[in-house]
């Protein structure tokens, strides 16, 4: 069967909606587009019963109750619910939180936030292979510490951190823990129970589900966490969340978990074949190739690798028909390194070649072996060219 182009391995910044996902979908954008909260009709009934069934899915994926599901609009609203929300309720016990130099900007961004408003907050460092050390994040909990914010999966290296032991030691310190489980949920087990979690963020979008769509998990008991609104209007989801709820991206992210949690022991072997089949032909035909990252704590389908000697963006430019992303980011008109390579250690012109593959549930061996030699013969090209002035970039997200 021919390849189709262009190929796309970018599933970090959001995967395309599963066709079983989409005909769940269907019958919500017509006859029954009844409001969930409308509760003196069929239409309504009908609805409110969708959302339901799909709460129970979601809760199925992470071992919670359907009662612990709150929807937002996806991972950053789910973010700033549980950050701020936690912030103000407790803001009596404490006013510390705790949360680490890699996680993605829905977090940082909404910590800087709360220091404008008199909240300390401190910002670990990372190890060279990109998790946390245990030791750090015990040594910076004080009698103010009120949360712990600490991401199950990197965006863009992929590293798993050791969040069982965070959710223990939370637990021991008597901490909120939030986990964003964006890129995590639906590729990796995640037990909210063993794990220690008390708050997690999913959105649909990067699990074969609809864009703006997603949950907050909020555990309602040992210890039951508390959050203060951030969005006030008629009292939807408990008070939590106000707002008239997505019924049709609703449904489609519960079926996007029920097909996660169905099939997530073999896709997750399927898509880290494809990745070491990806990883081990690059490194077959190219020299100065460096992995980023954990390889043993590591998403399935994450690849970050720099290539010495050539420009990220040159090198997506080379390749334009694999969708790819790069480790820079416009700002101000000017290329920087990603913040997270910066902070694993690695320097500025290496983390400026780098690259991020996201394989994910629909794509081939066929594909890989092309982006292969695809990516062998524009390295190989840049290499012998003198340095060129870098391209408009592709920001990761």
């Amino acid at each position: 069967m021919p390849i189709q182009l262009p190929i796309y391995m970018d599933n970090h910044a959001t995967t395309p909606v599963d066709p079983r996902v989409l005909e769940a979908m269907m019958p919500y954008f017509g006859a029954r587009f009844g409001n969930a909260a409308s509760r003196s009709h069929s239409f309504g009934w009908a609805a409110e019963e969708a959302v339901e069934n799909a709460r129970a899915q979601i809760a199925a994926l992470i071992g919670a109750s359907p009662k612990e599901i709150i929807f937002t609009s996806g991972a950053t609203e789910s973010n700033n619910l549980a950050i701020k929300g936690v912030a103000e309720m407790y803001r009596e016990k404490g006013n510390h939180v705790i949360t680490q130099a890699t996680e993605h900007k829905a977090v940082l961004d909404t910590c800087k936030r709360l220091e404008k408003s008199g909240f300390e907050v401190t910002c670990l460092p990372v190890q060279r292979d990109g998790r946390i050390d245990p030791d750090d994040l015990e040594r910076a909990i004080t009698p103010k510490t009120i949360l712990i914010s600490i991401m199950y999966a990197n965006n863009e290296i992929g590293v798993i951190q050791p969040i069982p032991e965070i959710g223990r030691m939370a637990k021991r310190r008597g901490v909120v823990f939030h986990v964003d489980a964006a890129q995590a949920a639906g590729k990796i087990p995640i037990g909210v129970e063993g794990d220690g979690i008390d708050l997690l963020s999913i959105a649909a979008h990067k699990m074969y589900g609809p864009k703006g769509v997603g949950v907050l998990f909020i555990r309602r008991k040992n210890p039951r966490v508390e959050v203060a609104p951030i969005i006030d209007g008629g009292g939807h989801e408990r008070g939590m969340r106000s707002g008239t709820l997505n019924v049709p991206g609703i449904v489609g992210l519960g079926k996007a978990c029920e097909l996660c949690l169905r099939e997530m022991p073999a896709e997750s072997a399927r898509t880290a074949a494809l990745r070491d089949r990806l990883m081990q032909g690059i490194r077959s035909r190219l020299d100065r190739v460096t992995v980023n990252g954990s390889i043993e704590h590591r998403l399935p389908n994450n690849l970050n690798v720099s290539f010495a000697g050539v420009e990220g963006e040159s090198l997506m430019m080379g390749i334009s028909d694999v969708a790819v992303s790069s480790g820079s980011a416009c700002t101000s008109a000017k290329i920087e390194p990603s913040y997270v390579l910066r902070a694993v250690g690695i320097g500025e012109d290496l983390a400026h070649a780098s690259i991020r593959f996201g394989l994910g549930r629909f794509n081939t061996g066929e594909e890989v072996d092309y982006v292969v030699g695809r990516v062998a013969e524009t390295v190989s090209r840049l290499r012998e060219l003198a340095p060129l002035p870098a391209p408009a970039c592709g920001k990761i997200k």
